[in-house]
């Protein structure tokens, strides 16, 4: 077994992805001793620069590092660097507090903390609500859940990367719940503001006094005023992308059915954002989602256009039809004399 390392170790990071890195180098620029890994090993550069310590393997940093934060993309990321299912994994998580700041599904993180307790370690659930700009200016907001001592230690570390953190639960998954709620609403309110922009844009009203409007009526928002320059500008480089986003609707959609709940609105969000999916743009940020509302409003058009030339065509085959019927009722008036 890995020895427990003493408490004045360094922070370990695991997860150097959009979310990862601004958090990480957030903490790196106010002082907190790190040691980082990533997959992907040049997402750490910046944080060697920063003045972090970057480890060649995940194993690393559980030997360095008695608090490990991860910021990874899914459960099959996060099991890879515990060791999840083998001997290693009570290995590096015994005597270690986990942070766990991704979204998982609820019954996942339950489990999973289920084990890490059993293998004598700590767990704190702690996803954060923001994308790409509140993580690089230290604006997340982080749901928390976990036992009180864990969380007292855990919270100062949180301090450079949120302006303001929220105690949901003592155990997993009452954080997760949580920011699964917040993130249902974002989801629609996004789509929403895309919508909206659709609309203006085909009744040709001017795109920048509406969004004007807009921010100076009672829905303008910080989400309002970060993603309507993007879609003024179709500027669909990512905050948070169209891949996240989807997931994220995925979970809330699996926990609405595992609870018997309608999420009429959610579906039809799901279904516009896997549309963008399909279509090659999974990389781009979620306003991204007018892509779907343009394909789809181009589609209705064909079909209105296909429908009015049937009915064109049809009609003017009953036209034709009409004096060749009048003649042969003429042919045979004629012929009955």
């Amino acid at each position: 077994m890995l020895p427990i390392p003493e408490d004045d170790t360094p922070t370990g990071f695991l997860g150097l992805g959009t979310m990862g890195q601004a958090m990480a180098l957030n903490l790196a620029r106010a002082g907190v001793p790190l040691v980082v890994w990533n997959r992907t090993a040049s997402r750490a550069e910046p944080l060697r620069e920063a003045g972090a310590a970057v480890a060649s393997e995940a194993a690393e940093v559980f030997r360095r590092c008695r608090t490990v934060f991860l910021m990874l993309a899914d459960e099959a990321a996060t099991d890879a660097v515990l060791a999840r299912g083998t001997r290693e994994f009570a290995s590096r998580v015994a005597g270690r507090t986990l942070v766990v700041t991704g979204t998982n599904p609820p019954a996942y993180a339950r489990a999973l903390e289920a084990e890490v307790r059993a293998a004598g370690g700590a767990y704190v659930e702690a996803p954060v609500s923001g994308s790409r700009v509140p993580a690089e200016n230290g604006e997340l907001v982080a749901m928390l859940a976990g036992r009180g001592e864990d969380l007292a230690r855990v919270r100062p570390s949180l301090a450079p990367l949120c302006k303001a953190s929220f105690v949901c639960g003592t155990a997993a998954p009452q954080a997760l719940l949580m920011k699964l709620a917040v993130n249902l609403f974002l989801i629609t309110t996004v789509t929403g503001l895309a919508e909206s922009f659709h609309f203006a844009a085909r009744h040709g009203l001017d795109l920048g006094q509406f969004l004007d409007v807009l921010d100076a009526g009672p829905m303008a928002s910080p989400v309002s005023r970060v993603k309507s320059p993007k879609l003024l500008a179709r500027d669909f480089t990512a905050q948070a992308t169209i891949t996240d986003v989807l997931k994220n609707n995925r979970l809330i959609a699996d926990a609405a059915r595992t609870a018997g709940l309608a999420s009429p609105l959610l579906d039809a969000c799901h279904a516009l954002y896997g549309e963008t999916a399909d279509g090659g743009f999974g990389r781009e940020d979620m306003i991204a989602v007018l892509r779907a509302l343009e394909s789809r409003t181009e589609a209705e058009g064909r079909t209105e256009a296909e429908g009015r030339a049937a009915s064109e065509a049809g009609a003017g085959s009953e036209a034709g039809a009409a004096p060749e019927a009048g003649a042969a009722r003429e042919t045979g008036t004629a012929r009955g004399v």
